[in-house]
């Protein structure tokens, strides 16, 4: 994740609202973890904006139960926010790191799992929706 969405990224209400209506469980809460990880380690495809509101998304929800995630990515998550805040990136090291962390995250939820998250997040309107592309799109 960049510098730039550390810095500009408002607490956004709108997650805040969507919460309250959306309440995740505990392993909606290890997608958001997982999404934040990829975020972290630079393999997330989402727009930078995205980025922004799932971080924030994040941040709204680091300290609630999750289901099969240890509570000590919390801390390494809040350790690579930090640099990233003082410093712009992440080591190698560091982004090697959670790349293998976000590996096994994966690896702990089923791919319809999270495939079925990201579908909420978006019908429920704290993405937007894909557009999906046609043939004639692509001309």
């Amino acid at each position: 994740m960049s510098l730039l969405i550390r810095q500009y990224a408002p607490q956004n209400h709108e997650v805040e609202r969507w919460l309250e209506d959306n309440p995740p469980g505990p392993v909606d809460i290890d997608c958001i973890v997982t999404v934040k990880l990829k975020i972290l380690d630079g393999k997330c495809k989402m727009p930078e904006q995205e980025k922004v509101v799932m971080s924030e998304l994040y941040d709204a929800i680091r300290f609630r139960p999750r289901h099969h995630l240890d509570m000590g990515l919390r801390q390494l998550i809040r350790e690579a926010d930090r640099i990233l805040d003082m410093q712009g990136e992440l080591s190698e090291g560091l982004t090697l790191h959670i790349y293998e962390l976000r590996l096994m995250a994966e690896s702990r939820l089923a791919r319809p799992v999270m495939k079925a998250f990201k579908k909420h997040i978006r019908d429920t309107g704290l993405l937007p929706k894909k557009v999906a592309v046609t043939e004639d799109d692509d001309a």
